[in-house]
């Protein structure tokens, strides 16, 4: 029989600020994310969404309070381990170039002292799972799409099966089409892998489709964090500006394409 997971949140942030120079970019954030949910940070750019995310993983440190990763705080863990143990996918993927794809896709397992046929192995259940064939294992970056190196990029966040996801913008300098395709696989793959993942997005639609739950995030600080129905009909005045804002986004696609 499987251990069973331990109860509780996985990540935790207790009165985390966040200071560079005299500027406050984060201030007194308390936010818990629950084992296998989709946690989105909504917010314009310099709302704090991406220094949140990187303070889970130890890119950055808390100028105060504390971050917790299964209940430890992240600061007494050693970071090399404690990084491993995240998958991280940012926007621009970030692939080595004279890499092939088997070898960024391997490249954690390998550090970790996977056996090669273990290796291998891994790379092609990945590379079936985000939609990609086999003969792509012996491609490098340059010669892949943008919607295929993103896909790499998660199957390379996957490859050591971490319980834990950082998604920053990850899909958000696709193409309108390869997006939608992306946003749903990865909606396929969370429901058969059950990650705790931490997605950041300013995208209100992107959120809705995505989110357990959307933490919205303005100049630094969390306004609130709701259910993606409860945010469409939240009478906060961030969060409504956000509804209205999309609303009216939508409306402007429906007049362009009847006139």
């Amino acid at each position: 029989m499987p251990p069973t997971a331990p109860e509780g949140p996985v990540i935790e942030f207790h009165d985390v600020s966040y200071r560079v120079a005299s500027t406050d970019v984060l201030c007194g954030l308390n936010l818990r994310v629950q084992r296998g949910e989709t946690l989105v940070l909504l917010g314009r750019s310099g709302s704090g969404k991406t220094t949140t995310l990187k303070l889970v993983n130890r890119l950055l440190s808390p100028t105060a309070g504390e971050v917790r990763v299964n209940g430890v705080p992240n600061r007494d863990a050693d970071v090399i381990r404690l990084r491993r143990s995240i998958g991280y996918v940012i926007q621009d993927v970030g692939l080595f170039p004279h890499f092939t794809v088997e070898r960024n896709i391997g490249l954690v397992p390998t550090i970790g002292g996977w056996p090669e046929e273990r290796i291998r192995a891994r790379v092609q259940e990945l590379l079936q799972m985000v939609g990609l064939g086999p003969q792509m294992s012996t491609r490098y970056p340059h010669q892949l799409s943008g919607g295929q190196r993103q896909r790499v990029g998660v199957a390379r966040a996957l490859a050591a099966d971490p319980a834990v996801l950082l998604m920053d913008e990850p899909f958000g300098a696709l193409d309108p089409i390869t997006r939608d395709e992306l946003q749903r696989e990865f909606l396929s793959l969370q429901q058969r892998l059950h990650k705790t993942v931490v997605f950041v997005t300013h995208d209100l639609r992107e959120a809705l489709l995505l989110g357990s739950r959307i933490a919205l995030m303005e100049a630094g600080r969390l306004v609130t964090v709701l259910a993606p129905p409860d945010f469409l009909r939240s009478t906060d005045p961030w969060a409504s500006a956000y509804v209205k804002a999309f609303a009216d986004g939508l409306q402007s696609v429906a007049d362009r394409g009847t006139s």
